[in-house]
């Protein structure tokens, strides 16, 4: 056995190499040439392999608590498995309790559970660790292996990922599959930087500011020319370029500077202490040292007494098809307002559209560089007496917070958000809007377990009604009982009923996990 396993690292190109990206374009040229024939087909034979690791920094993402149970939020995908010839094989670190599988399946529209187990396969690499969920399958190569044995032959198999890096190009290569997203060597397109570039080419406004800083003397000196041309400025955005969900952002304050004072001299000199990073437990030091290693942007903090937080969700296809998939009104918390904490959809009508169509217009520039996939584009808007003006924020090339809660809806609904109106409309012509967050915390929610959770859900009737198409969805469940976390999907037919179950989701956690606590 110990001779096959040598043989198979043998026959793999060396991580990193031309021969390793030559197999990837190849790989996802064939899907191209196959996807229009066998994607748009529900009876279509073909296999997805899920891959919802997060690969990204792990210092930053150990300050997201209970990160390894964010694997679970790909768990949207099995609705995928209401096209009865679609299967799905699902990687994570822990394995994933079937209390939490069995919630999912029991709720795809038109069939059977049982039906769609038997097109499900659920593989662990049984390992907490902070590791990437990628790296450690790529040190597993019989678990490569076993995902190889579970594609049956015929299959248009793929991967889906949560993002892409090189390590996910890697085990693209090893399974011999290609990926729905975008190429590694593409991804200096959706850095903090990238982003700022590409928001030029498609002539939309972006908060002044500056990119590929290097370094703190970098940083410095961004600040400082921002102050000189716009004298009112009151606070900047010091952002790592690979932040995630503004655990990368720090905010710099100018509210105690004096104009008497040399400007170079009181930012050098206060920028230690002033400079408040958003992630916890992320020293000055850390924060400085980990944009030496990432590079950055400074940016102007947009004011504003009206400010709202929209993104749009795209996707281009492996033919090159722009499509506008949804528009959201972005909930941000904590101390700084720059954390991810749930959002609306869709974006309110005074510019959904508007939105859309910029998101668009990014797609249409990002093909030409050739990017495939899944993108989402964040905004900063402010009111004024004109209307709407927005700021574009940054690019993340990858699915993102608000990716799963609309493919939630889609799996359930069967329906589509259409760019023009701003409005999502289920099969049968009905309009849906949801609430959604991935931050429900408590520490009274402590000790509850997934089974708890799903007692309490029914007992309240906090569940999914699939004959009203209305009710409350819930994910992380994995995180609930250490970490006192979970996420809701608040699907409602008016944006009122879907904020409303969610007040009631709380109310009633509230009360059960005080009962339990006490």
């Amino acid at each position: 056995m110990q001779i096959g396993i040598q043989q198979h690292d043998y026959l793999n190109p060396v991580p990193g190499s031309n021969e390793e990206r030559n197999r990837f374009h190849a790989l996802q040229q064939t899907f191209a040439s196959e996807y229009e024939d066998i994607f748009p087909n529900v009876l279509a034979e073909k296999t997805i392999v899920i891959i919802p690791s997060l690969t990204i920094d792990q210092e930053i993402l150990s300050k997201v608590k209970g990160s390894v149970y964010y694997e679970e939020r790909l768990l949207c995908l099995l609705m995928l498995l209401r096209m009865p010839r679609t299967h799905i094989i699902y990687l994570s670190s822990i394995p994933i309790d079937p209390v939490i599988v069995d919630y999912y399946l029991h709720l795809l529209p038109g069939i059977t559970g049982y039906h769609a187990r038997q097109r499900l396969t659920m593989l662990s690499c049984f390992d907490a660790s902070s590791k990437s969920l990628t790296e450690k399958i790529l040190q597993r190569p019989r678990l490569i292996e076993r995902i190889r044995n579970r594609i049956s032959g015929g299959h248009l198999a793929h991967i889906a990922c949560f993002n892409m890096t090189n390590l996910e190009r890697t085990l693209a290569v090893q399974l011999e599959l290609p990926i729905y997203g975008c190429d590694p060597d593409l991804l200096h397109l959706g850095t903090k930087s990238g982003s700022r570039k590409i928001f030029r080419e498609c002539g939309l406004d972006t908060p002044q500011g500056f990119e590929d800083l290097r370094d703190e003397l970098d940083i410095i000196g961004a600040l400082v020319e921002l102050k000189r041309n716009n004298p009112q400025l009151e606070k900047a955005v010091v952002k790592l370029n690979e932040g995630f969900s503004g655990e990368g952002n720090a905010i710099f304050s100018f509210s105690d500077y004096d104009e008497s004072r040399n400007l170079k001299s009181y930012v050098r000199d206060s920028i230690a202490a002033k400079l408040e990073v958003v992630a916890d437990d992320i020293t000055y030091q850390n924060f400085i040292d980990k944009f030496r290693s990432m590079q950055g942007v400074v940016e102007e903090f947009i004011p504003g007494a009206i400010k709202h937080s929209p993104s749009v969700q795209c996707r281009i296809n492996p033919l090159g098809k722009v499509e506008v998939l949804s528009t959201h009104d972005q909930l941000l918390g904590g101390e700084s307002g720059q954390v991810f904490i749930g959002a609306n959809f869709p974006a309110i009508p005074e510019y959904a559209r508007e939105i859309g169509l910029m998101g668009r217009d990014i797609g249409i520039n990002l093909k030409e560089h050739g990017v495939i996939g899944r993108f989402g584009a964040d905004f900063i808007s402010v009111k004024t007496e004109k209307g709407w003006k927005h700021y574009a924020l940054e690019l993340n090339l990858r699915k993102g917070g608000t990716t799963h809660p609309f493919l939630m809806l889609q799996g359930l609904t069967v329906g589509n958000y259409d760019l023009e109106s701003g409005i999502y409309s289920t099969a049968n012509g009905q309009k849906r809007y949801y609430f959604s967050s991935d931050n429900l915390k408590s520490d009274v929610y402590r000790g509850l377990t997934p089974h708890d959770l799903m007692d309490i859900a029914i007992t309240n009737r906090l569940q999914y009604d699939g004959s009203l198409q209305q009710g409350v969805m819930f994910h992380l469940m994995g995180a609930l009982s250490q970490y006192g976390k979970l996420g809701v999907v608040c699907i409602g037919d008016t944006a009122n009923r879907a904020t409303a179950f969610y007040r009631r989701t709380v109310q009633v956690l509230n009360r059960e996990g005080n009962s339990t606590y006490s």
